[in-house]
């Protein structure tokens, strides 16, 4: 808890431990089955991101009975199950109750060796910076929302956030040299990287040149389009954070951009990270990207090049 590790981890005994996270919101699309897809996929991440296999989960549910079609919560739940079954998952019970705004999410049980929990602290100098998944989901989200959003991106970012981590972690778990984890979501790249190093003795550099993001979310950022908690993500980060020229402001934007279901941020030793980015672009997430590296000038900062 300390460090705001993605989930708890309890050792059972020597060769196994349980991973314990929860994790549910409103909707951030219209189409209640992709947003329960979503929903379950963005509580899964949690467990990849510590290194580990998830094995069972509960529906967290809020609905107003009274004022929307029981039809909808269906499909939330059927985008949910759907999710679940992808990864594996064994859906065990949940809760529900009456609310004025319909809240879907999963509390998430899974299993991984105590020799390879996976924290968001450990990274070490040398290391370079895997993120899986592109960036933008929060601002397309806000263009959505505003009717702003061209199709071709609002498919895009819907894709991504519906997408399991499952394949980017898998490779992952086979990596010896990775030595940090932790998944993108509401305190954008930044945030989450300023997490990794926060009071350490080392720091990171973020090329931004490297890091990818949808296609559309320029122009958006340039216009202004900008959710409010990119705005709280800034003010909160940006004393850990220089920021220099050759990074320009819009993609400083899309850095500090929350993200709903994004993707692993992985520290990997030097000499493992190319064949890591292979094989996780191997098994189709091909917009993984190296980003940067961990550095042993700047402890406890973030330079953005």
């Amino acid at each position: 808890m300390e460090h705001g590790e993605d989930a708890g981890v309890y050792q059972l005994r020597e060769d196994l431990a349980v991973i314990q996270t929860v994790d549910f919101f409103t909707p951030i699309v219209d189409d209640p089955y992709t947003f329960g897809q979503i929903a379950a996929a963005n509580a899964l991440s949690d467990v990849y991101a510590m290194g580990g296999r998830p094995l069972t989960a509960l529906n967290i549910v809020c609905f107003p009975v009274s004022r929307l079609d029981k039809t909808i919560l269906r499909e939330i739940l059927r985008g949910g199950l759907d999710k679940m079954r992808e990864a594996g998952v064994l859906l065990v019970g949940g809760h529900s109750v009456e609310d004025d705004e319909p809240k879907y999410g999963l509390s998430v049980l899974g299993v991984v060796h105590p020799d390879r929990v996976l924290l968001n602290r450990g990274a070490r100098p040398g290391d370079r910076l895997i993120l899986t998944k592109p960036l933008g989901t929060g601002i397309a989200g806000t263009a959505i929302k505003a009717e702003m959003a061209s199709p071709e991106l609002a498919g895009e970012a819907v894709r991504s956030m519906a997408a399991l981590n499952a394949a980017a972690a898998a490779e992952i778990e086979k990596t010896a040299g990775v030595h940090a984890c932790t998944d993108i979501t509401g305190f954008g790249l930044l945030g989450h990287a300023c997490e990794m190093i926060e009071g350490a003795k080392e720091g990171i550099l973020i090329r931004s040149s490297e890091v990818p993001y949808f296609t559309g979310i320029r122009d958006l950022a340039e216009t202004g389009i900008l959710p409010a908690g990119l705005h709280r993500n800034r003010a909160f980060r940006q004393g850990m954070v220089a920021v220099e020229t050759t990074c320009p402001e819009w993609l400083a934007d899309i850095l500090y951009d929350p993200q709903s279901s994004g993707g692993l941020f992985v520290s990997v030793a030097a000499g493992e990270a190319d064949d890591l980015l292979h094989r996780i672009r191997a098994a189709g997430v091909t917009a993984a990207s190296i980003v940067g590296e961990v550095t042993a000038e700047n402890p406890g900062r973030i330079r953005v090049v």
